[in-house]
């Protein structure tokens, strides 16, 4: 014989439970830490910043969101056909970790990394800061360019 329990169905009841649930769920998936915003949560996490990449006529061209980052706190280096991004967020100056009611934006070191082209010509890289965007141009070498092709036509 089967007992079947029925329990009245509150939908809203259980809101603040299921949204920290999603928030945890969401924010592991996203590299934030799931102690963020508490006061047990740790000074920094693992995070990436987010990247656009496109390709240009003349060149590869990196942009990073990294607002908030110190500049001198960034290293942009290529190595064995790999450009590497590392760099770090840090917390305010003269801002104590224990005096913040909430964190919600992410902290610590990041990297990273992304595989180059053999027609990028490394030895012409630059960077540019500015408004917390990074954008890093890796021209293609001469031979990589497009090149036109004129067409000859001929009377027959």
């Amino acid at each position: 014989m089967t007992v079947t329990t029925f329990r009245h169905w509150q939908p809203f009841q259980d809101t603040p439970a299921t949204r920290e649930r999603f928030n945890r769920l969401f924010g592991e998936a996203f590299g934030r830490s799931s102690a963020a915003g508490t006061e047990t949560g740790s000074d920094t996490r693992t995070w990436a910043p987010a990247v656009d990449v496109y390709e240009t006529e003349g060149s590869l061209v990196i942009k990073a969101e990294v607002p908030g980052v110190d500049p001198n706190h960034v290293e942009v280096r290529i190595e064995e056909n790999k450009l590497y991004l590392h760099g770090e967020r840090r917390f305010e100056n003269g801002l104590e970790r224990a005096k913040y009611r909430q964190v919600e934006r992410a902290y610590g070191s990041f990297t990273r990394s992304f595989v180059l082209p053999a027609s990028v010509d490394a030895e012409k890289v630059t960077a540019e800061y500015k408004d917390g965007v990074l954008t890093i141009t890796i021209p293609k070498r001469e031979e990589a360019k497009p090149k036109p092709i004129e067409i000859k036509v001929t009377a027959r």
